[in-house]
């Protein structure tokens, strides 16, 4: 696995980046700092530490759930609990571990099969990271901690802020102002790197475009889509 780089307000908050998006304890994690970070003086001139880590070794997806215990069993509780339960406590772990303050909402609909979050606290900007990547991270995780004890699948639906639905609004009018200068130029153009989720973003706002196509390239975090002019 390649070293990805991870930032944080000291080393200690770019290794706890590095543990939820890599899904890995820091003792399953090897790290190097680039930069130690800084206060400052007086909140000036204060600079984010700096680490690139990645997994020491591969793990079983379903030992991914147990990044601060080292144990899988650790990390879930009873099964006698309720979905939004097995949730809450999972989650207050993790947030105990990143020292953060987090209002947990879980509620369970039982007919679609969903499980749907909503986190709130002074810090959601930790939660969200970069491009949504904790947010998606502390999903993922909590999605293996509930389904472990599920004898059905629950698909489990995680934001704050109402994060999704501004990131949604994002990827939506950048697909639309990309198309508009691929007419123009009548040039391809390549997006930056995104999650699937985020990619299918981008099909569909323009799937009724009748003048651009779009498809995605490469691999794996680094696969994007390309958008350009159809073939007559």
């Amino acid at each position: 696995m390649e070293f990805t780089e991870f930032t944080g307000k000291s080393v200690d908050d770019a290794l706890t980046q590095a543990s939820i998006q890599l899904g890995a304890s820091s003792d399953q994690l090897e790290y190097e700092v680039i930069e130690a970070g800084s206060n400052g003086i007086l909140g000036f001139g204060s600079k984010n530490a700096v680490i690139r880590a990645r997994k020491k070794f591969e793990t079983d997806p379903e030992e991914e759930i147990s990044i601060f215990s080292g144990k899988a069993d650790q990390a879930i509780v009873d099964s006698d609990q309720t979905p939004s339960e097995i949730a809450s406590d999972f989650l207050k772990e993790v947030f105990d571990k990143m020292g953060l303050e987090v209002t947990i909402d879980a509620s369970f609909d039982d007919i679609e099969g969903v499980l749907n979050i909503e986190l709130s606290g002074p810090e959601m900007g930790i939660i969200i990271g970069k491009r949504g990547q904790t947010l998606d991270s502390l999903q993922y995780l909590t999605n293996l901690a509930v389904n472990r004890k599920s004898s059905t699948y629950i698909r489990v639906k995680m934001d704050t802020e109402d994060y999704r639905r501004r990131r949604t609004e994002t990827l939506e009018n950048l697909a639309r102002n990309v198309a508009y200068k691929v007419k123009r130029t009548r040039r391809p153009a390549a997006l930056e790197a995104m999650n699937p989720y985020e990619r299918r973003i981008i099909h569909y706002a323009l799937q009724d475009d009748e003048a651009v196509v779009t498809h995605s390239e490469g691999e794996e975090p680094y696969r994007h889509v390309v958008i350009a002019l159809k073939r007559k």
